[in-house]
């Protein structure tokens, strides 16, 4: 099955990716230089090790105990500040979410200090730019930053995304790894609206990531097992997404 970004030079490559396919899978080294770009990633071994102090989600409607995540809600305008939001519930109707979805969701806040750091704030400030120039149109953004981590057991295989193959009903969505333990599998794949099959790739090193134009394409990532029963095993990454604001 194809993927589209292995390879890719730089951030018009990755721009011209997602415009023609609907996603782009960008490798470590890849998308450490398009950070680099909107400002230092210097903070990074602590805001990795953020991912050990987040809270189980209790919402999980096929009774699972395998994730952790904190929630964070942010506006941006083309240029300025991105300000943080007022702590407020997650939500996604069901037609996104059909697991999940059509009741608020009030997650552990991310901390400030990982919010107002480095690395989180370049994160930001990248995708402001990449996705403000897929949408030229588009003057302020409604943002949404989700820390992860999916837990896996012997017998009891943790699920990055339990409802299957979705769209989360945003325009634009990030997804970043941070950290891969001990895990098999993890498997992402993107579809086109007609579910037909786009592309797959594993996202395996610190800082690989998938960028999905989240009108154009279905997403999902395959159940991770692991690879020593006796030893933890996880999958931790950072999910932002930018939905356009119209008022």
């Amino acid at each position: 099955m194809s993927e589209i970004g292995t390879g890719l030079q730089n951030a018009t490559g990755i721009r011209q990716a997602i415009a023609r396919a609907g996603y782009a899978f960008v490798e470590a080294s890849e998308m450490r230089a398009a950070l680099g770009r909107f400002g230092t990633l210097a903070d990074w071994i602590a805001f990795a090790d953020s991912w050990n102090d987040l809270h189980t989600d209790t919402y999980m409607a096929d009774g699972g105990r395998y994730r952790r995540r904190r929630f964070g809600v942010y506006a941006a305008g083309r240029q300025g500040e991105i300000e943080r939001a007022p702590h407020q519930p997650h939500y996604q109707t069901v037609d996104y979410n059909h697991l999940n979805g059509g009741i608020e969701r009030w997650f552990e806040p991310i901390k400030p200090e990982v919010s107002e750091g480095a690395s989180f704030r370049t994160i930001l400030e990248y995708c402001r730019s990449l996705f403000g120039r897929l949408a030229p149109e588009t003057d302020r953004w409604h943002i949404e930053a989700h820390q992860f981590r999916i837990e896996a057991k012997p017998g009891a295989h943790g699920k990055p995304t339990p409802e299957g193959m979705h769209r989360d009903g945003v325009d634009y969505v990030l997804v970043l790894l941070i950290n891969r333990r001990n895990i098999a599998s993890g498997t992402t794949t993107v579809h086109d609206l007609d579910k037909r099959a786009l592309g797959s790739f594993t996202l395996t090193d610190p800082l690989d990531a998938a960028l999905v134009d989240d009108a154009r394409c279905y997403h999902g990532v395959t159940p991770v097992e692991p690879e020593n029963p006796a030893q933890p095993a996880y999958r931790d990454v950072l999910v932002v997404t930018f939905r356009k604001k119209t008022a």
